[in-house]
């Protein structure tokens, strides 16, 4: 299952050009704590062979030192590097890890299970396009299953792989496996996944982890690794919608000015009439230049540079689109927040926006409802605090070229900033977008304003004031 072919041997620029133009495939795990989730990652390293021996020895010394897995070589410390994650037996931070096979390339995400570092979990996933969701065969489904599974449903992880772990603790039990397999199957028709896939594994022992299991034949299903290998991750990308954020303006002399970024969603060609938003001018595609050479197109999460015919003003956080398919500029927007600060939401407080490559500020005008994660119900509530999920309407200083997160991912996501310390405090993605209209009918006003309108009709009522009550 690793990496390794007779083409290294025989021919190794036919080999590097094979192994550069594999599929990737971006995932995460998630679950509760003691799930597996880093024992997991290391048995994947562990049976594909891609663990050097020098890594290995030290492996070993440090299951002496600090192991958790009893006589077994606890292959969690491959993931867990931080002393005091050593020391737990938890993650903490989100670490990454890189594996290849004949098939696919790999980069996952092992994400921490403490509802604490819920806010950890949300950023390693933010990127993925799968997700391996642990579940304990003793304990079944627990309210960090559910709080990171709504998670990967929000922000659009179309494809979920529910490893039931800890098989070798229930004694294989197939009863066991179907219940915790139908309960969590009722969870995802309610939260809208579609492409969920259940295994039954042993994470220590490598049971239907690479190979299958002799200890669970009743499962007729693949191993993990073979699921990992065979979905089908190209039509989730949004092919229609070209948008192209501008990160950076190349102007190294002066016969050349181009516009650098990665490609959000769409197909950028040659020859394309695009407009630049906010500005909505128009020109033609002259070029698309990369390292390697010029392209005649350009397909999404390619980073390139954009020359245009015509000399027209565009910086940084513009974005760049098709004129047909445009989206709208709005100030005003729903979204879906993951609060991640200690120090809870408040409405109207001023805060830092950064959407795609477009950085501006503005605030929260009201908390619509947050969610209860057991139940997925929504509840009224004024505020958002640490680790809690909600909708909220935001008002921004000016105009913003985004879409609803459900059709392009990136250029619906945002994160908020505290404008004093500079920390990430909430990751969001756009709900819906409202014209000034529909923003100013469901504004909600403050006492102040309120009385200064009335103020303003009692006693000057040739100025048309507005009345807000």
């Amino acid at each position: 299952m690793s990496h390794s072919s007779d083409l290294i041997a025989s021919d190794i620029e036919a080999y590097l050009h094979q192994h550069e133009n594999k599929d990737l495939l971006r995932l995460l795990t998630c679950g509760s704590v003691d799930d597996g989730k880093s024992t997991l990652i290391g048995r994947l390293l562990f049976d594909t062979k891609l663990i050097f021996e020098d890594h290995l020895s030290s492996l070993h010394k440090d299951n002496a030192r600090v192991g958790n897995a009893g006589e077994s070589l606890d292959l969690a410390l491959l993931v867990d590097g931080l002393q005091s994650e050593r020391e737990q037996g938890i993650t903490i931070d989100v670490a990454y890890r890189y594996f290849s096979t004949e098939k696919r390339k790999f980069i996952i995400a092992d994400c921490p299970g403490h509802e604490q570092y819920t806010r950890n979990m949300a950023t390693g996933a933010s990127n993925c396009e799968l997700a391996i969701v642990m579940v304990d065969a003793r304990k079944g489904l627990l309210t960090q299953t559910r709080r990171h599974s709504y998670i990967v449903s929000k922000l659009g992880i179309r494809h979920v792989v529910v490893a039931i772990n800890k098989m070798d603790l229930v004694d294989f039990d197939e009863t066991i496996f179907e219940n915790i397999k139908a309960e969590y199957q009722a969870m995802a028709t309610q939260l809208g996944i579609k492409d969920v896939q259940y295994v039954p594994i042993s994470a220590l022992d490598g049971d239907n982890v690479v190979s299958a299991s002799k200890s669970m034949p009743w499962y007729k299903g693949l191993p993990m690794m073979g699921m990992l290998e065979a979905v089908e991750i190209s039509r989730d990308q949004n092919l229609e919608l070209m948008r192209f954020p501008v990160q950076y303006v190349n102007r190294p002399n002066l016969d050349f000015r181009g516009y650098c970024g990665t490609l959000a969603s769409g197909i950028l060609r040659k020859g394309d009439e695009v407009m630049a938003l906010p500005s909505g001018q128009t020109s033609t595609v002259t070029s698309i230049v990369t390292y390697d050479g010029e392209l005649d197109a350009v397909a999404p999460n390619n980073a390139v540079t954009v020359t245009l015919a015509d000399e027209i003003d565009i910086s940084r956080g513009d974005m760049i689109t098709h004129a047909d398919t445009a989206p709208e500029l709005t100030d005003h927007l729903s979204a879906s927040l993951v609060w991640m600060a200690q120090d809870a939401l408040k409405t109207g407080r001023d805060y830092d926006f950064k959407f795609a490559s477009h950085s501006l500020t503005g605030h929260v005008t009201k908390v619509n409802h947050k969610i209860d994660i057991n139940t997925f119900e929504e509840l009224s509530s004024d505020a958002l605090a640490l680790n809690e999920i909600g909708v909220v309407d935001l008002h921004l200083n000016a105009p913003v070229a985004a879409d609803n997160y459900a059709s392009v991912k990136k250029t619906g996501a945002f994160i908020i900033i505290d404008r004093l310390t500079n920390i990430t405090i909430a990751a969001g993605m756009v709900e819906a977008l409202h014209t000034q209209k529909e923003a100013k009918a469901t504004r909600q006003y403050t006492d102040a304003e309120i009385a200064l309108n009335r103020y303003i009709r009692e006693n000057f009522p040739e100025w048309e004031a507005k009345s807000v009550e």
